[in-house]
């Protein structure tokens, strides 16, 4: 079967690869839709994990969508012909984290995943993702391109559920990606009253504005001054980071008023540290959160806000490539230009 193996952010290459064969309790799934999603392309993390496995290259890809089309011995409530969203990694639910509700931390969901990846026409589900509810029949009325959005929609839900996003509430969100844009959705869909949004580029503060967002400003604008002018004389209740550039961590922290959360739904490189006012958070009751991922009850929400049309994700599209055109899909991320989600397919 053809894959796409990537080997650094300037090197990704259409490749020959084994079809994988399941064992009793497994899937194997066709691959009819898969994501791009920004961690594919945070080319320290990417390398750094290679270096620690020790290999040339990974087959990446999670947000996926397709068709199941061989089942092992003992799976019975899915059939062939089926049409799926899998989540690559699943909690055991039972470990302490899983207990205290940090699925997210729990050891079994950073081990697990599909086999090679999504970035292949054809993927083996483990069996223990498919026991710890990791695999998702699709409603006819959801797409294969919908699906591609469970997953990243799920972390937004996650990081929102955390943070406990909820009617008459300000959200400030730092930077206007898929995920900056997502989160604005969400936050519009859970009942916040103004939503505020930032970036460097013209064309995400432009779709910001066509997603709702009651003000986009450019990132490096004086945003005290600005947010005063659409929310008053009060601090964002909400401000959700989704950026890794050490400028959007440092402005998060100081526009953080009486009762604000910051919640990092994405963080600077290892080695980047950020100062912290502490003294003035302590009088505050300011909140500082992280969110990773997405648990089962996330994912959960996402789908059911989709199969709702909540979610406009069709606008969120911006390209679609075949697997044989995928350096140059990995050059239109990595630049984000007029780009947001951007989606490989086997060639046909």
């Amino acid at each position: 079967m053809k894959v796409v193996k990537y080997y650094n952010n300037n090197d990704v290459r259409l490749d020959d690869y084994p079809k994988p064969d399941i064992l009793p309790g497994e899937i194997l799934v066709e691959v009819k839709k898969s994501g791009i999603c920004g961690s594919d392309v945070l080319e320290y993390y990417r390398l750094a994990k290679m270096k620690k496995i020790g290999v040339s290259y990974l087959i990446l890809g999670h947000e996926i969508s397709g068709d199941i089309v061989q089942i092992g011995d003992n799976v019975k409530h899915l059939k062939i012909g089926e049409r799926v969203f899998v989540s690559h990694h699943v909690p055991c639910f039972d470990c302490h984290y899983c207990l205290q509700g940090h699925h997210t931390a729990c050891e079994l969901l950073h081990n697990t995943n599909f086999d090679p990846g999504g970035f292949a026409e054809y993927i083996r589900i483990p069996e223990i993702n498919i026991k710890k509810k990791g695999v998702y029949v699709l409603n006819q009325e959801i797409s294969y391109e919908d699906a591609v959005f469970i997953e990243p929609l799920g972390c937004v839900c996650r990081a929102q559920r955390q943070a406990d996003v909820n009617k008459g509430q300000t959200v400030l969100i730092l930077g206007s990606g898929v995920s900056g844009l997502l989160h604005l959705q969400l936050a519009k869909v859970r009942g916040a009253s103004k939503v505020i949004m930032t970036d460097i580029s013209k064309y995400r503060l432009e779709m910001a504005k066509k997603f709702r967002a009651d003000a986009a400003f450019y990132a490096d604008s004086d945003l005290h001054h600005l947010i005063k002018e659409v929310i008053g004389n009060k601090s964002p209740d909400v401000i959700i980071v989704c950026t890794g550039a050490r400028s959007a961590a440092k402005q998060a922290l100081e526009c953080a008023g009486p009762g604000s959360k910051i919640i990092f739904f994405a963080v600077p490189p290892p080695g980047i540290n950020i100062e912290v006012p502490i003294n003035d958070y302590w009088r505050n009751e300011v909140t500082i959160m992280t969110s990773y991922g997405a648990a089962p009850i996330d994912l959960d929400m996402a789908y059911n806000w989709l199969l709702a049309k909540r979610i406009n994700i069709e606008d969120l599209i911006s390209h679609r490539f075949y697997f044989s055109q995928a350096q140059e899909a990995f050059k239109v991320v990595c630049e984000a230009n007029e780009s947001l989600k951007v989606i490989l397919e086997p060639d046909q």
